[in-house]
């Protein structure tokens, strides 16, 4: 019988602060230290989460003593409230990897026999061991991703197609999955396809008619792929629509809400604040932590409606940009080559790429004039 593995907090720690610097992606910490991607990932959450108990002052004598009577109060509370506990969040919406990851093997009072009972799935799919993706895989990723900039209607049908014509033996449903695992979707509108997050508010579309004259008017944001020679990591970015200067940035290796919150308090900090702010419906940016910075922030928040990959296609032309100008000619080994290389072409892009819009001027001389028409003006 295989002996469950135990980690201590200091190994936890260790994997967790590896996970938050950025330089290894997730497959690769997996197999560096045998461990499943997503245990990793659910530690760099916990680890991400706590950081802010770290620098909490003590507690005063009142309340230890109140903590006391709760914890004695807890300590009274029968199994079939822990189980409710556990079981509070609805699994109906949630995907067989996040319910994996809800599972908690050191708890001490619910096994993990009767915590994957609760949340519907076998004792085998969660002792599973999955390798990180074949060079293969990774490959048809990088491929996938370069015919979707040219092609951005393409389903998995359409595109398992192309890829035969290229002479790769691959089906439809392997191209699904890789289309799914590096975030991409056909422009066109299928009925019913997705669901939105049950508990995430999604926002009417602010741009329809609407003149934009002058920076920090509008800014917006999306999150793309971005592969790698061993597995792939995620970069968000933050551009004024007038301008399209590129006003932050953030690359992490796992799908989260932290970097693209970062990446938005950057440039509020750097840049002011615009009056609107235009985002897809993607689960990071309608996630309460990243509409709470903008509500606090006193920024409108308009979102493109479902399948108008048209409507924040400014920024979409800057992926296409930077992945043929930079991505895909260059095969970055780690998370810090990737951050100079894809900063180093930015900086370009901003400061010294002539953009045809503007008849050859760049980003930043269209920001920078425009702000100071402004300034004459007033």
């Amino acid at each position: 019988m295989k002996t469950r593995r135990r980690f201590t907090a200091e190994f936890k720690a260790k994997v967790a602060l590896e996970a938050i610097r950025g330089e290894r992606t997730i497959s690769e910490l997996a197999t560096k230290h045998q461990l499943h991607p997503n245990q990793i990932t659910q530690w760099k959450r916990q680890a991400i989460e706590n950081l802010a108990k770290a620098f909490e002052e003590k507690a005063t004598d009142a309340q230890v003593g109140r903590e006391a009577e709760v914890t004695k109060l807890h300590a009274k509370i029968g199994q079939l409230v822990v189980e409710r506990g556990f079981f509070g969040q609805s699994l109906r919406s949630l995907s067989l990897d996040r319910r994996r990851m809800m599972i908690d093997p050191d708890h001490n009072r619910l096994s993990i026999r009767r915590q994957c009972e609760l949340v519907s799935i076998s004792r085998a799919s969660f002792y599973r061991q999955p390798a990180g993706e074949t060079p293969e895989n990774l490959e048809l990723m990088r491929l996938i991703d370069e015919a979707f900039m040219e092609m951005p209607w393409y389903g998995s049908r359409q595109m398992a197609r192309h890829l035969c014509r290229q002479g790769w033996c691959v089906g439809r449903k392997r191209v699904r999955r890789l289309m799914r695992k590096i975030g991409l979707s056909p422009i066109y509108q299928a009925p019913k396809t997705r669901e939105p997050h049950p508990q995430h508010r999604i926002y009417p579309y602010l741009l329809r008619h609407l003149a934009i004259e002058r920076p920090d008017q509008v800014w917006c944001a999306d999150v793309t792929y971005i592969p790698m020679r061993r597995g792939f990591l995620y970069l968000v970015a933050i551009m004024d629509w007038f301008s399209r200067r590129v006003l932050a940035w953030r690359l992490s290796n796992t799908m989260d809400v932290d970097f693209c919150v970062a990446a938005l308090e950057e440039a509020i900090a750097r840049h002011g604040k615009p009056d609107i702010f235009n985002t897809d419906q993607g689960s990071q940016f309608t996630s309460f932590a990243f509409t709470a910075t903008l509500k606090d922030a006193g920024i409108r928040i308009s979102m493109d409606g479902r399948g108008r990959w048209m409507d924040n296609v400014f920024i979409e032309r800057l992926w296409r940009s930077l992945k043929y100008e930079c991505v895909f000619l260059n095969a970055f080994e780690t998370g810090s080559e990737a951050r100079l290389g894809i900063g180093s072409w930015i900086d370009y892009y901003n400061e010294r790429r002539p953009h045809s819009t503007f008849r050859g001027r760049t980003p930043d001389e269209v920001y920078a004039a425009a702000e100071m028409t402004e300034q004459l003006a007033a």
